[in-house]
């Protein structure tokens, strides 16, 4: 059984995992890549213990090409002002 359910969007993305990532109770991060999403898979799990989590998340958001997705802080870009 998971541990808990928890939506996409209360994960964090970490540049350095290349993973979103959830606080696990054991002190480190559940974790679930682009890749395992775009496969279809639901379950982030963490590296230190047995727990997983269920994400919840809409698969249209993670389907195709290898581009950044919406999920993702965007970045500021530069505004020209008249």
């Amino acid at each position: 059984m998971s541990y808990d359910d928890v939506e996409i969007e209360d994960m964090e993305w970490s540049e350095e995992l290349q993973a979103y990532t959830f606080p696990c109770p054991c002190g480190d991060l559940f974790q679930i890549t682009r890749d395992d999403l775009r496969l279809g898979e639901d379950i982030a799990r963490c590296p230190s213990c047995s727990l997983y989590i269920t994400v919840i998340y809409s698969a249209e958001d993670f389907a195709g090409g290898t581009g950044k997705k919406s999920l993702e802080p965007s970045k500021q870009q530069p505004v020209a002002v008249a």
